[in-house]
């Protein structure tokens, strides 16, 4: 739901990225605003929409032409490049997504890279590693089996398909 006033949420989530990023340089700590920001940069960037009906899971719809694609959208702030073993985050098989978007962004909260996956994919992926929880995979892991759809330097990296 657009919010009326003065700000548009593009205006609110750059505010909220400079403050993110001031708040680590000044603290060392992290707040927690990734996942709200990468939900913005996923919809704008590659023109997802708002779900009609709230899904538990889903935070965005994707239209084609054979329907309409669920998408969990997932935001990692890689703050040291050479460390491996950063986490997309929990994937919820139990809930109604069809794909799962990761937005990676950079020690300002920008986003730099977008990844997506189908939810077979994953659920291959996370089947291979019974040792690790359930739904638990790791950027690199979930860089392997997704596809670049979007780079800071390209752009759309591929029609949605």
């Amino acid at each position: 739901m657009p919010i009326s006033g003065p700000y548009s949420i593009d205006k609110l989530t750059a505010e909220a990225r400079r403050l993110a990023a001031d708040y680590r340089r000044a603290t060392g700590k992290v707040l927690p605003l990734s996942a709200e920001i990468a939900v913005n940069d996923a919809m704008r960037l590659l023109g997802l929409e708002s779900p009609i009906e709230p899904v538990v899971g889903c935070d965005a719809m994707r239209k084609m032409s054979e329907g309409v694609v669920r998408v969990q959208i997932k935001g990692r702030v890689v703050f040291d490049a050479g460390k491996g073993s950063v986490r997309v985050g929990q994937l919820k098989l139990d809930q109604g997504w069809d794909e799962t978007v990761l937005v990676l962004m950079d020690d300002d909260y920008e986003p730099f890279e977008i990844y997506r996956a189908n939810r077979g994919a994953i659920e291959t992926a996370l089947e291979e590693k019974p040792h690790n929880k359930r739904g638990a995979m790791t950027v690199a892991q979930f860089r392997v089996i997704a596809k670049c759809v979007w780079t800071r330097e390209c752009g759309l990296a591929v029609k949605a398909d």
